[in-house]
């Protein structure tokens, strides 16, 4: 009786040690990631964006400077050829574009796995849960009370939620009594009642070029946004008949222009 408990006790003792042994050669090797870096390059039609320097003309005909532009992006995901598209978590998709800021029109978003991208895809704005999260969830670039998004002015104390797109500059046709245009878009949907709802998304499709990423290669995605498409969209927005819009039911159509704003200029592997 002994020596059989004893074969049994081996016999335990041998399958114990070949499952361990295995699921320690089973455990996932982890996959090769790598970074992706996208670089925004504002401009007007076929010019560079320059601030306070240049005079540009809308489909209007309307001649006008830009003293600012800025624009958040959020919601980053990129879109694989073979289906596995990677969302950016959303702790760290969130960027402020300013022309007057070089430094911020060029992201970087690391842990990207290796892998051939077609596409990219991202919210101009910020999407509504973290419009209405706590905020402790709202620091760094969407910290309200410091940092870039206070200095910009890009937060609507009056009527909580961020400005999704600014752009601000003089024209001749404004209306204003100093000259000046301001096109402030926000409005997330509203928390309790229903408002105004801005949030778009861009898909930019990259075409023949791919994005690569691997342990041994990093792409990066150089983007164009149009400003003039802001103006000269589905919608033909006019400086001097709207010389200002902020919360108001005209925004929709501005959204709705320069969603289309953004184009791929180049992909550069390094």
């Amino acid at each position: 009786m002994k020596r059989r408990f004893s074969y049994l006790l081996l016999a335990f003792m041998a399958v114990f040690v070949s499952a361990s042994l295995n699921s320690c050669t089973d455990d996932p090797v982890p996959l090769p990631t790598g970074s992706i870096k996208v670089k925004f390059d504002n401009v007007v039609g076929s010019q560079d964006l320059k601030l306070n320097a240049e005079t540009y003309a809308n489909a209007s005909k309307e001649n006008f400077t830009v003293s600012r532009l800025n624009y958040y992006i959020s919601n980053i995901k990129f879109i694989a050829s073979n289906g596995n598209n990677f969302t950016v978590p959303q702790d760290s998709s969130y960027f402020l574009i300013r022309e007057g800021n070089v430094d911020s029109q060029q992201i970087t978003i690391n842990n990207v796995p290796a892998g051939n991208y077609t596409g990219i895809e991202f919210v101009i704005g910020i999407d509504s849960l973290r419009s209405v999260s706590d905020i402790s969830k709202r620091k760094g670039i969407l910290d309200q009370t410091s940092g870039p998004t206070n200095e910009e002015g890009m937060y609507w104390n009056w009527n909580p939620g961020y400005i999704f797109f600014m752009l601000e500059g003089d024209s001749d046709s404004a209306t204003s009594s100093n000259g000046k245009f301001y096109y402030h878009i926000g409005g997330f949907g509203g928390l309790t009642l229903k408002t105004l709802n801005n949030i778009r998304v861009t898909k930019i499709d990259f075409g023949a070029q791919r994005a690569t990423v691997s342990k041994n290669a990093a792409s990066q995605i150089n983007l164009k946004a149009d400003i003039l498409k802001m103006f000269n969209g589905p919608t033909k927005v006019s400086i001097k008949e709207n010389s200002s819009v902020m919360f108001t039911p005209y925004s929709k159509n501005i959204a709705d222009n320069y969603v289309s704003m953004f184009s791929l200029d180049q992909i550069i592997i390094k």
